[in-house]
């Protein structure tokens, strides 16, 4: 990830909870809020509800690989929260990418191509 650092404190979370903006797919939730840095940052949650520690990391790597890839593409100086929904662990990278791309762009956050 190169312009993104990790989100790691509790309150950073909550605070994108209930003050930042939120789009939603099948497979994931994902809140965003601006920063007032040069970078962005990425904190990922995903809960027990999904499966055991395998299955959870799995799911984690899958979405920071999807984000990692279209990460270039992406406006900077944002705090992005992305929390896995219980069918992120059952449904094909492919889908997984898609659904975080459409909520990406719900918000905003895919600068214009062209």
């Amino acid at each position: 990830m190169k312009h993104t650092v990790s989100i790691k404190q509790n309150h950073v979370f909550r605070r994108l909870y209930s003050k930042g903006k939120s789009a939603v797919s099948p497979c994931v939730a994902v809140y965003c809020r601006k920063n007032g840095l040069d970078h962005n940052r990425l904190g990922l949650t995903v809960g027990t509800k999904l499966g055991k520690a395998v299955i959870r990391n799995r799911t984690r790597r899958r979405i920071r690989e999807a984000y990692r890839l279209h990460e270039g593409a992406l406006r900077l100086g944002y705090d992005i929260v992305v929390v896995a929904r219980v069918r992120a662990s059952f449904v094909r990278y492919g889908e997984l990418e898609r659904n975080l791309l459409k909520c990406l762009s719900k918000l905003g956050l895919l600068e214009e191509q062209g």
